[in-house]
């Protein structure tokens, strides 16, 4: 019988429509395939092709977390989706046990918003061109706030440094560091070490796109959790979807249970990775316990 974990998203995306500029160039959903956006400049595939309303809406999201039996998730956002502060406030608000909803760094200011709607802010720090050392101010606050940061780092090894200097100003800040540390590239062991700081974890959103060319099962991403895991320890390592964007090559249940069928990994890890580590880092209470559904085609 498969093991049954209450399963906890560390990185998902939500948003009413798409409509930015990233560096002058445009993200925008598109009128009449609104499942397609034009992505700088790029016709691309941007949601599953049902949903055609261009919304990727709380909703639509907890139809496939019921679904594929996960229990919460924390969304976090992204600079080429647009400022989606409003339309989560609203979300967090209307479904607090579900949803942990992140407010958006976009590199703009460098102190946090007076508002408190927002337990944690999403900073893609990739996409930034300043320093990271120029937001310790903004970092100082939330850590005087218990504001939690969620952290994208670039390929590369330029903001490895900063993020430790950022630790090291800032102890009490607790900071998830996403896309496995950008596994695929060569700087993600780099990006895993900075867990061995106390208040750092690492979260997996977008492993299954780093490793799109393999496919599901995704063998070489089971080792990449194996081998982050003894750098740093399966304490420190969290799951996550990156949904919508990585649910138009497979479904929303195959972007984790390829680790639950995995037998390089114990059922503790499993129960670490997809459950326990996420709840305690972000404070989820009570998880919602999701009956299995049987399927039409069983």
């Amino acid at each position: 019988m498969e093991q049954y974990i209450r399963i906890v998203d560390a990185h998902s995306h939500l948003w009413l429509r798409q409509d930015t500029l990233v560096d002058g160039a445009p993200v925008r959903t598109l009128d009449g395939n609104s499942s397609r956006s034009n992505f700088l400049g790029t016709e691309v595939q941007m949601l599953p092709p049902f949903m055609t309303d261009g919304r990727n809406s709380a909703e639509v999201f907890l139809s496939n977390m019921d679904y594929a039996q996960v229990s919460a998730a924390v969304v976090v956002q992204e600079i080429i989706d647009g400022n989606q502060d409003g339309y989560l406030a609203e979300v967090q608000g209307k479904y607090p046990d579900r949803f942990l909803c992140c407010g958006l760094i976009d590199g703009q200011a460098t102190r946090p918003r007076p508002d408190r709607r927002f337990k944690a802010f999403a900073m893609p720090g990739h996409r930034i061109r300043k320093s990271l050392l120029d937001f310790i101010p903004l970092f100082k606050e939330m850590e005087s706030r218990g504001q939690i940061l969620s952290m994208c780092l670039a390929d590369d090894e330029r903001q490895i440094g900063e993020m430790q200097e950022v630790v090291d100003e800032c102890p009490g800040l607790k900071i998830a560091i996403g896309h496995f540390g950008m596994v695929t590239t060569p700087s993600w062991k780099s990006q895993i070490l900075l867990a061995r700081n106390d208040n750092v974890m690492v979260e997996s959103g977008g492993i299954t796109w780093l490793y799109n060319s393999e496919f599901y099962p995704y063998p070489s991403a089971v080792r990449s959790i194996r081998e982050a895991a003894d750098m740093v320890g399966m304490d420190k390592l969290m799951w996550g979807s990156d949904y919508p964007r990585t649910i138009t090559a497979i479904t929303y249940r195959m972007s984790y249970d390829f680790i639950l069928k995995s037998d390089q990994l114990t059922p503790e890890e499993k129960e670490k990775f997809l459950s326990d580590n996420a709840r305690n880092f972000y404070g989820f209470k009570e998880l919602k316990t999701l009956p299995y559904i049987k399927n039409m085609s069983e």
